[in-house]
């Protein structure tokens, strides 16, 4: 392998490498990054080492609360911030299906639902009926959708329906995830102040015990 100024990412080259140098205690003499694989030349043997970064290193989270509106077709646009950091992470799908808890779509970049059916995948047991027709109901009523030149996606008119969409949208960012609403749903809070308070602190307050 040749030296090489491969540019890396940046999050992992940022926060992950001086962890790695300081836990190893090792000289870096060149590195190269393909894909979603790092192969690293060290020490003064020139040993290597391949290690795989995980998606969720280098994708952003999604933030925010972003209007939108849909034409008859159900084309929207994805949102200007949301198209950014799908695009910087080299996302060019993302599978669409109804939330399992809420009244609403979710879109998640290609990469971020293959990790969740992964996850899925190791604590299902196919061999179980239920178990098995519980990841084919989660599986089942999906679509992949790749936004088009001008970033919109097409919503179908099941998916409108099925979360009472006309044509307001409320784009909303939820960590690796993105949440598609009817505009009219969250006018109101989903749940009252005091109550988001009381399951804060019963929540996250079991973190300190």
């Amino acid at each position: 392998m040749h030296k090489s100024n491969v540019k890396l990412l940046p999050h992992f080259f940022n926060y992950f490498f001086p962890l790695i140098i300081k836990k190893l205690n090792i000289l870096i003499t060149c590195s190269q990054h393909v894909e979603k694989f790092f192969v690293l030349k060290v020490g003064k043997s020139g040993e290597f080492i391949t290690f795989t970064l995980s998606k969720k290193l280098i994708l952003e989270r999604f933030l925010g609360n972003i209007d939108a509106k849909a034409d008859a077709k159900g084309r929207v646009f994805v949102p200007a911030a949301f198209r950014k950091i799908l695009q910087t992470a080299g996302e060019e799908r993302l599978v669409m299906r109804r939330d399992v808890f809420q009244e609403c779509l979710v879109l998640y970049p290609e990469s971020i639902w293959n990790e969740e059916l992964t996850q899925m995948r190791a604590r299902l047991n196919k061999w179980d009926p239920v178990q098995q027709q519980t990841f084919r109901n989660f599986v089942l009523e999906t679509e992949v959708l790749e936004m088009d030149s001008n970033g919109r996606i097409l919503i179908s008119k099941r998916y409108m329906q099925a979360a009472g969409i006309h044509n307001e949208i409320r784009f909303v960012g939820m960590d690796y995830t993105i949440e598609i609403w009817a505009k009219q749903k969250l006018e109101k809070p989903l749940m009252s102040q005091e109550e988001f308070a009381r399951n804060m602190q019963k929540f996250m307050g079991e973190e300190n015990k």
